[in-house]
């Protein structure tokens, strides 16, 4: 591929004629091009000549691409083809008016929350699309994140950082550092990834949005990666209520993660939550976009004064020089003395008594009609300073106002995270505003807290989630209750509820919320193994999640290898994973027998009988002396074993 200047004019597969640059990285350049057959404008990605001469790269970049292809989501970049030509390779993309996340990152702008889960949650919805479809990003980062003219976010590069990441050749030094800034840990220590490698990603591009920082960033590629092994996510107050669901998404070990489904559906319920976002400062081909306007009264878009006036059309216009009456039109002018040019009625010249008594009725009219204004203005009305009605109840409200001879009129109420709900947060005049009797007070009662997200607790201990219920602006009890869970480990969430409801996924501003911790497996009842052999005992207490430990013991009614008792012993309960001691008989004991030669008969039995010995019978003279026994005298034999005499 020659230099990216010399493309521009190009043709390639016959179809898309490269118009001009925008923009060159590591793997490739891109350009803006024009679909000749279509009449359409593109983007298209021309790889690097190192790449297209890699038939390894090729092979993986044609199926990476038809995969890429077939997805069709709002916030996914649409593929539209891709092809090889003489000495390149590219691929043909939607063409974005709007930017990229990088861009207004770079221009100095960070998100606000509200700002932060809306972007999060579209991206997250994308990255749910192509999971299920089989298909990893791998480099999701701000610079694969472009908006269209109406702040919409696509991603893309779908297909290709696969591809790039398994090609033989070596990229340029410093091209692996955008990446690496937003790698997961298990990409960090090469092992296999999954779609819970984009959503930590994801998690570290929202805390950039939000901070203005790259979390476990590092002077060199290699500490940068393995900064974030077994790290968690760093706190920061611009988090705000995003903390939750990014410790979550960025949790270091896999298993703990959330994916991209659960990521999008808490960051939806997040920003369902917060204020409306403000837009995004897109710069649409490369113009910042802007649409200026004048706002009426009633927050209206309403033309803008173009005469310089500040007149509104159909207003009255203050430099009129005449006025309506109910007679005709009369010229100001000549009522004030000035000469009419034109009158609108003509006087006729009358005797003086009708004058005088036209002044007559005329001072009756006024006196009449300012009576009429001091009753309308109740000028005779007393008036009553208002009373304070912040914190009472509507009830104790209408009471006060009553004694002044006020009304009272309740607007709809508001949230409040200070005044209980059914008190007054707010009134209308202030209080000590002097108002007259029979004038209308209006009071806002409050509906006490709003409802923030409650924030998934699961895998976590009782630090952990106050850290995590803390950013949301609600309370804890931890543990609230402990209870033994066959799957959840010791002390880890085993549940949490708010008002009876079990895993509320909402609840009022500073709610408590209660919280059940594991005590890990129930205990297990110990089962009787009297007579089992070893063997048999170890693995029945293998199955029931036990450890056996053999030990030996003499035994006079359990023959040898035979189990005789257990520690616990059989029906008492032993800890989930504990050690269990399984005594093993090795048979009776055992003892040499006495030498009995040369004694009597009562001799020799008693000295056998205090060894552990019987006498099972004798031969010969009961009072002669024993010449000989059986068994043979210093041989060991088991204790009780009986002993057979010879005497002479």
């Amino acid at each position: 591929m020659p230099l990216i200047s010399d493309s521009i004019g190009r043709v390639l597969g016959n179809r898309y004629r490269l118009v001009s640059a925008l923009g060159s990285g590591a793997s490739a350049h891109v350009f803006l091009a024009e679909d000749v057959s279509l009449q359409r404008r593109v983007a298209v990605k021309v790889l690097q000549p190192a790449l297209a001469a890699d038939e390894g790269f090729l092979k993986r970049f044609r199926a990476e691409a038809r995969s890429a292809a077939s997805l069709n989501h709002p916030h996914v970049l649409r593929v539209f083809d891709w092809g090889e030509d003489t000495d390149c390779t590219y691929l043909v993309l939607e063409y974005l008016h709007g930017g990229s996340l990088r861009d207004m990152l770079d221009r100095g702008f960070r998100l606000s929350p509200s700002q932060a889960a809306h972007l999060g949650a579209q991206v997250a919805q994308g990255l749910a699309y192509a999971h299920a479809r089989g298909l990893v990003h791998r480099d999701i980062k701000p610079a694969n994140l472009l908006f269209d003219e109406e702040s919409r976010v696509r991603i893309a590069d779908f297909g290709v950082a696969r591809a790039l990441a398994e090609a033989a050749w070596t990229e340029p030094a410093g091209a692996m550092v955008g990446t690496a800034r937003y790698a997961s840990p298990e990409q960090a220590q090469a092992h296999p990834v999954d779609g819970r490698s984009d959503v930590y990603s994801l998690a570290l591009v929202l805390y950039e949005c939000l901070t203005g920082e790259v979390p476990f960033a590092a002077d060199t590629t290699v500490a940068t990666l393995m900064a974030r092994v077994g790290a968690t996510l760093p706190q920061h107050p611009a988090l705000g209520a995003l903390d939750g669901v990014l410790l979550k998404a960025a949790s270091p070990e896999v298993e703990d993660r959330f994916d991209a489904a659960e990521t999008a559906a808490r960051l939806e319920a997040l920003g369902a939550s917060l204020p409306p976002p403000a837009s995004l400062p897109l710069q649409v081909d490369g113009a910042d976009v802007t649409a200026p306007f004048t706002v009426g009264p009633d927050g209206d878009q309403v033309p803008a004064d173009t005469t310089g006036t500040g007149a509104v059309p159909g207003a009255f216009d203050p430099s009129a020089t005449a006025m309506v009456g109910a007679a005709g039109v009369f010229d100001v002018e000549a009522v004030e003395g000035g000469a009419p040019s034109r009158p609108a009625v003509r006087i006729r010249r009358r005797r003086r008594w009708p004058r005088r008594l036209a002044v007559v009725l005329l001072v009756a009219v006024v006196l009449a009609a300012g009576a009429v204004v001091a009753w309308k203005e109740k000028v005779f009305t007393p008036s009553h300073p208002v009373p304070s009605l912040d914190g009472q109840t509507l009830a104790a409200a209408r009471l006060a106002v009553s004694k002044d001879h006020f009304h009272l009129t309740v607007a709809a109420a508001q949230h409040s995270i200070v005044v209980p709900a059914g008190k007054v947060v707010s009134q209308s005049p202030g209080s000590g505003t002097s108002l007259k009797e029979g004038s209308t007070v209006r009071v806002v009662p409050s509906e006490g807290p709003p409802l923030v997200v409650v924030p998934g607790l699961s895998g976590l201990d009782c630090t952990g989630v106050a850290r995590v219920l803390g950013v949301a602006h609600l309370q804890s009890a931890c543990p609230q209750l402990t209870a033994y869970n066959d799957t959840v480990p010791a002390g880890q969430v085993l549940n949490w509820s708010y008002a009876g409801k079990l895993d509320p996924t909402s609840a009022p501003y500073g709610a408590t919320i209660l919280v059940a911790i594991s005590k890990g497996h129930a205990p297990v009842t110990m089962p009787n193994l009297a007579n089992y052999s070893y063997p048999s005992a170890a693995q029945a207490l293998k199955q029931l999640g036990l450890n056996p430990n053999e030990s030996s013991q003499t035994s006079t009614s359990v023959a040898a290898g035979g189990v005789i008792s257990t520690v616990p012993p059989a029906g008492q309960p032993a800890p989930f994973g504990s050690t269990v001691t399984v005594d093993v008989s090795i048979g009776p004991p055992t003892a040499p027998v006495p030498d009995v030669t040369g004694d009597t008969v009562n001799e020799a039995v008693n000295a056998l009988r205090s060894a552990g010995f019987s006498v099972s019978q004798f031969y010969g003279p009961p009072g002669g002396t024993v010449f000989a026994q059986v068994p043979a005298p210093g041989s060991t034999e088991p204790l009780g074993t009986a002993v057979t005499l010879y005497t002479m």
